[in-house]
């Protein structure tokens, strides 16, 4: 299974939100250990000198043999949780919040035995503490004090949950930015991929506006010289294809008359010279056709005129087709009540006309026609039980002169390849989709959706 690959303005946003979270991280981590290991020094320090002035009155109590040592411990003991440990001749007394003297380490107390004052940090019945541990002067013994750090442990905490939340903000608004940035840069980029397939669509009008920015400037002034340019050529073609067609209207007009004056003649004919009079006959009529249909195509290449457009029932605009062209055993079902849309009655007209006579051609005629509601457009759907169009066919058939399977052949049902092209291109002046697929059954499945008009 292929991975799509997310869109360039995600993976721009990505990178500056993971860009921006790394920087804020770094910053983050760097505030941690400078504020934890400062306030943790400064702790210490207090701690140190609160014990070095604690012991020096306990060694003063201790040396004049005071009867008020315990009241004495009892006094320094300032805070609730804080502990004071007298380790003397074998006993231990202990003033403040109780605490087995087991939970102080051996190897503390051996160091300050051995003469040197010793700190360590740990969690004395689930509270952290500092244990500050100093040798007695006077006397064999030692002089235990456990500071809490209830509230500098408090205040890691909240520091710590500021500093990842800060981050996780920070990553957050990166990719906010992020996003926002790479759309305004990519909006130009989207203007032109929309003038692009507009374009393609056939709307020779679509433009980049003007920019302001001299890096898409050029890009713009290029892409509307180039549309110009294509829009002429296109207009060129469509006049050329409307001059010679109406110059040849004229001699045509005199040769299918002609052929007329000669087909009615062609039983007096013998054997070969009838046949070729009969293929003389229908040549001339699929060339006058063709000729029609040229003019149409030229006509509907440089008429963009909406005034036209007029609210049209479309269940009426088919009846009124399939009773000239079909025969009353085709089906026609039609929504009721019968949809409106906003079009050209003519080139609606054509529409019809020329699905039923391309069933006609090539499928021996249709079968069925509807016209039904479908999400907000009228579809019109004529089926016939021909043969049906290939997959790799579906596309081209709507290109000009394409005849399929009958490409070559000659005759009155050959068909001038410019029907459906006619089709597609009607279609598109009403804002619409035409495309081709599998009748249920069998056959063939033109289907035109154009929006609906409100009624």
């Amino acid at each position: 299974m292929t991975v799509r690959r997310p869109s360039l303005r995600w993976r721009v946003a990505a990178a500056l939100g993971l860009g921006s979270f790394l920087v804020t991280s770094l910053l983050a981590v760097a505030t941690w250990n400078l504020a934890s290991d400062y306030m943790l020094r400064q702790r210490l320090q207090a701690t140190t000198r609160q014990a070095e002035v604690n012991l020096r009155l306990v060694e003063a109590a201790v040396r004049t043999e005071s009867d008020g040592l315990t009241e004495l411990l009892t006094g320094l003991t300032t805070d609730p949780d804080s502990t004071i440990m007298l380790f003397r001749s074998g006993e231990v007394l202990t003033s403040g919040r109780q605490v087995d003297p087991g939970v102080v380490p051996d190897d503390l107390l051996s160091l300050a035995r051995s003469g040197v004052p010793a700190r360590q940090r740990l969690h004395a019945d689930g509270i952290p503490v500092l244990v500050v541990a100093q040798p007695l002067t006077t006397t064999r013994g030692l002089y235990v004090e456990l500071f809490p750090l209830v509230q500098l442990d408090r205040t890691f905490r909240f520091l710590s949950g500021l500093l990842i939340a800060g981050t996780v903000l920070s990553g957050l608004i990166g990719m906010a930015l992020g996003s926002w940035a790479s759309r305004r840069a990519l909006r130009p980029l989207s203007q032109l991929t929309v003038a692009a397939s507009r374009i393609a669509g056939g709307d020779l009008k679509a433009r980049l506006p003007d920019q302001a920015d001299p890096d898409l400037a050029p890009l713009a002034t290029t892409f509307n010289s180039t549309a110009d340019a294509l829009e002429q050529r296109v207009l060129r073609d469509a006049r050329f294809a409307g001059d010679v067609s109406h110059e040849l209207r004229s001699p045509l007009t005199t040769m299918v008359n002609a052929a007329a004056v000669l087909r009615r003649r062609q039983a007096e004919l013998p054997g070969t010279a009838g046949k070729a009079l009969g293929l003389l006959t229908s040549e001339v009529d699929r060339f006058a056709r063709m000729v029609v249909d040229l003019m149409e195509i030229s006509r509907a290449d440089q008429d963009g005129d909406l005034d036209a457009f007029e609210p049209l029932d479309v269940g009426g605009l088919v009846h009124g087709v399939a009773g000239i062209r079909l025969g009353e055993d085709v089906e026609i079902v039609v929504d009721p009540p019968s949809p409106l849309v906003l079009g050209d009655r003519r080139r609606l007209d054509r529409v019809v006309g020329n699905l039923i006579e391309n069933a006609e051609c090539h499928a021996g005629g249709a079968v069925r026609l509807a016209v039904l509601r479908h999400e907000g457009n009228v579809r019109l759907e004529v089926d016939d039980a021909g043969p049906g169009v290939p997959g790799e066919m579906r596309v081209q058939v709507f290109e000009r002169f394409t005849r399929g399977s009958r490409a070559g052949s000659r005759g009155t049902g050959a068909g001038s390849g410019l029907g459906l092209a006619l089709v597609a291109e009607h279609v598109r002046r009403h804002d619409g989709k035409v495309w081709v697929e599998d009748r249920p059954g069998g056959g063939a499945r033109f289907v035109v959706e154009i929006p609906e008009a409100a009624s």
